[in-house]
């Protein structure tokens, strides 16, 4: 039997490279076999931080009577969602509209073809009630296969084409500000009022909802909007969910409170997670908030740097097997590193408790309020960091994904700026560095890399249009011209080889040269991550300030034209559409856009970056620097550094001092404009 998944660059598959079943990676290789042996495919789709799919590895994959069983029957194809979000996107409509939920590790039964004709997600190897055995599954479908294939197929058929007709590009319906007003209005009835954020358990952190409320609070100056923000910033900093030690985010926690997380730690949320609470530090002064930044920076440069530059997917939510194995605590586990009196405290500190919040009598570190002695606090973190650094380590996912890593890069530059901490914006272009090296292949973007080698999987919208929004980033940070220029490479490809013909404003989620699927994914809502659309929308929005005349234009327009689209879902289903939301909120603002001209300029520069809205731009350089627009024609005032604050096409007067800068909040409190 061969090792199809040796040579994989994902380290799901490698996960799965030893098992007994005869593994294929996905490809025209894979599915002409099962054409060839005219048997069904066997798809199953998971990611490497995902327990649930590791308790099947273990239970199934791993077990050589049902492998017998798998290798008999089917060509069994193993797929990472992380690597080809394409493939994951397709079966994952398929499953959802069989079952009405959907998840990892996805199981999908295939025609030859790759048409579904049985979708689920976790199967246990023994019956459970309500849910067959895997192996039961596994002989139900090939016995189908074998009986009635022609209705197996007609089925599968009629399910892709019901599945093409509902995600046809969405009707018209701009997001104005009527919707934003509705959209907050909804996220305020849904927030919950004694722990914080959305829903009830599980619980996620809403990073692009809270991101689009405070923008919402920074125009209006509304005080609810704000008020949920908070509340859920707070809540979150100080759960079970935030890694009190190591900083950096959990992907959520099981419980409503916050409490006890599902340990895996996501690229993309703490990418997400950090550009937020910087941003409502710079805007509150909030002590937490700026703490949670300092935090979330380490995690990314201590857990996920990898040696080539570029940011590591996620840490396991499984560590030798077991969760929170690494992270969880005892009463007498802080005694044994602290000693009886520095342990007490800890565990007052930290609400560790006898009973435990977790499994066996553990805890997860909670800090309910900040310590009264910032010396002893210290002190006791560094010691229980040093003694957790002892224990078995999580697994680390090293693939290096281009969109994730375009978030990180983006929160690194605007965080760096905001804060003065140029080692910060140097994380973000190291890892911009490695994408244009590595990445970027003939002109089109490669969706990942491992240890420095490129993977086969091109890049999807989100690559593209978070790559670029991190570049835009860059450049604002930096001043320099390179990363404008790549920036806008990547947007014009986006433009041309993603858009739905005849749509204008509504995008598919691979190019029109992708590898043919039985159905070309376009999912325009914001989950995890933002969807590549809502993500395009704002790349297109900052270059429109950044590019210069020659295509200001164009990109404004396309990302007005993809906001035009919006307005039902961000109205009506605020939580799915939170970045549209944010990108709209920037437009309704201008955007907010400060061209810094003059040296040295840090006094004026820096109060820009702290006090500009969400979704606004900063650069700062020399008057007309050469491949800079956004400083052309903006001389010196009476030869002394400048600040040029616009809002969309209104500017105000230049002004010298930072206490003369302003940002408007209500359109009937602004300064009596310029127009150009």
């Amino acid at each position: 039997m061969a090792n199809r998944l040796a040579s994989a660059t994902s380290p799901y598959l490698l996960q799965h490279a030893e098992n007994p079943v005869d593994w294929w990676q996905w490809g025209e290789e894979a599915l002409a076999e099962a054409r060839r042996r005219n048997v069904p495919i066997l798809l199953s789709i998971g990611y490497a931080a995902c327990h649930w799919c590791h308790v099947m590895a273990h239970e199934s994959f791993e077990d050589e009577a049902t492998a017998t069983l798998m290798n008999a029957n089917y060509v069994n194809i193993k797929v990472d969602r992380e690597e080809r979000p394409d493939i994951d996107a397709v079966y994952m409509a398929a499953t959802q509209a069989m079952t009405g939920q959907g998840g990892w590790p996805m199981t999908c039964f295939l025609t030859p073809d790759g048409e579904p004709f049985h979708c689920g997600t976790y199967y246990p190897p023994t019956p459970r009630p309500g849910m067959p055995s895997f192996p039961q599954l596994l002989v139900a479908a090939a016995e189908a296969w074998t009986e009635r294939p022609d209705e197996l197929r007609a089925g599968a058929q009629q399910l892709i084409t019901h599945l093409t007709e509902q995600s046809g590009p969405l009707a018209e319906s701009v997001v104005d500000v009527a919707v934003l007003a509705e959209a907050v209005e909804k996220l305020r009835d849904d927030a919950d009022p004694v722990h914080g954020g959305f829903g009830g358990a599980p619980k996620f952190p809403p990073s692009m909802a809270l991101e689009f409320l405070l923008r919402h609070h920074e125009r209006t100056g509304s005080a609810e909007a704000l008020g949920v923000v908070t509340d859920a910033a707070e809540a979150m900093a100080r759960g079970g969910i935030y890694d009190q030690l190591a900083g950096g985010f959990a992907r959520y926690t099981v419980d409503a409170g916050w409490v006890v997380p599902h340990f895996e730690k996501m690229l993309y949320d703490n990418g997400l997670l950090l550009r937020f609470y910087a941003h409502l530090a710079r805007r509150t002064g909030s002590a937490t908030a700026l703490r949670v930044t300092e935090g979330t920076v380490s995690f990314l440069a201590e857990g996920l740097l990898t040696e080539q530059g570029g940011f590591a997917s996620s840490l396991d939510a499984d560590t030798d097997g077991v969760e929170g194995l690494t992270y969880a605590w005892t009463p007498a586990q802080l005694r044994e590193v602290l000693g009886d009196e520095d342990g007490e405290w800890a565990a007052l500190l930290f609400k560790v408790t006898k009973q435990g919040t977790f499994e066996e009598g553990a805890s997860t570190l909670q800090l309910p309020t900040d310590p009264t002695d910032a010396e002893r606090f210290e002190r006791v973190s560094s010691a229980l960091l040093a003694a957790r650094a002892e224990r078995p380590q999580p697994g680390r996912d090293d693939k290096v994904v281009a969109s994730w890593n375009g978030l990180a890069i983006t929160a690194l530059a605007e965080a760096g700026v905001a804060f003065g901490r140029p080692q910060w914006i140097e994380l973000g272009r190291g890892a911009a560095e490695l994408l244009l090296d590595l990445h970027l292949v003939d002109g089109r973007l490669r969706r990942s890399s491992r240890n420095g080698v490129v993977g086969e999987a091109a890049g999807v919208l989100e690559d593209y249009a978070c790559f670029a929004e991190g570049l835009l980033a860059l450049h604002q940070a930096t001043g320099e011209p390179r990363w404008l220029t790549e920036a806008t490479a990547l947007l014009d490809v986006a433009l041309k080889r993603f858009a739905v013909e005849g749509a204008p404003g509504a995008y598919h989620d691979t190019a029109d040269d992708a590898e043919t699927l039985v159905q070309r994914p376009a999912d325009p809502t914001d989950n995890a991550s933002p969807s590549g659309a809502s993500a395009l929308a704002e790349a297109l929005l900052t270059a429109s300030a950044l590019a210069g005349a020659a295509h200001a234009s164009r990109y404004r327009e396309a990302a007005e034209q993809a906001l035009s689209r919006v307005g039902l879902l961000a109205g009506r289903a605020p939580r799915f559409a939170g970045h549209w939301l944010a990108v709209a909120e920037a437009l309704q603002a201008g955007p907010v856009q400060v061209a810094v001209v003059g040296e040295p300029a840090d006094e004026l520069r820096t109060a820009a970056a702290r006090g500009i809205h969400g979704g606004g731009i900063v650069l700062a350089g020399a008057p007309n620097a050469p491949g800079v627009p956004l400083l052309a024609d903006r001389p010196l005032v009476d030869g002394a550094p400048a600040a040029y604050v616009c809002r969309g096409y209104v500017c105000d007067r230049p002004v010298t001092t930072s206490a003369a800068l302003f940002f408007g909040r209500r359109a009937h409190e602004l300064a009596p404009p310029d127009r150009p």
